[in-house]
């Protein structure tokens, strides 16, 4: 058993008979009363994301997670399949699993957190940015430079990211994976 104090992002929680993963969490301690910790969760069944506040020293479930390696391989539907980077065993996940679905390429190399009691695969961890290639925008208007003025991209993978106007087709650039916006152009 765990406490509120040991609340940290990527935490996986038994809550209402369900499996959580913590998104978000803020201690508060306000000037009146007792302290607490504001959650956001997220089901790792259905995919849901809800709020939620611990009152400070509340006993959680915490669930032994092991963390491994593996190499997204392809899509297919709704379910994407991974190797394993150590065995070569391979695994499908669920889209509703996946957090950035959309900024996953093939041959990228992800943390999967696996349930140590029942070897059930949990979340997929992406890594912080990814690097794509933009197959698709409108060129920049000249002129139209206002302060952080944005236009549409396409990339490799088909998501659609808000780019800087001097950024064109053929242009890799890197993506935050967990708010999927833009963070640099790469030169080559």
């Amino acid at each position: 058993m765990a406490s509120t104090s040991d609340i940290k992002k990527g935490l996986c929680i038994k809550y209402n008979n369900d499996i959580f993963k913590i998104v978000e969490f803020l201690h508060v301690k306000p000037g009146k009363g007792p302290a607490f910790v504001r959650t956001k969760l997220k089901s790792l069944t259905t995919g849901k994301v809800i709020d939620n506040t611990f009152s400070a020293g509340h006993k959680i479930e915490d669930i032994r997670v092991e963390t491994r390696k593996y190499q997204f391989l392809y899509k297919e539907g709704e379910s994407y399949h991974f190797m394993n980077t150590e065995d070569y065993e391979q695994i499908s996940l669920e889209e509703n699993i996946l957090d950035n679905p959309g900024l996953m390429k093939e041959g990228e190399i992800v943390t999967i957190s696996i349930n140590t009691e029942d070897g059930m695969p949990l979340s997929v961890d992406m890594p912080a940015s990814v690097i794509l290639e933009v197959t698709h925008t409108e060129p920049g208007v000249k002129g139209n430079t206002a302060t952080n003025a944005t236009k549409p991209a396409t990339v490799e993978t088909g998501a659609r990211i808000n780019v800087p106007l001097f950024i064109n087709e053929g242009d890799k650039i890197k993506v935050d994976s967990e708010k999927g916006s833009y963070l640099e152009r790469i030169k080559e």
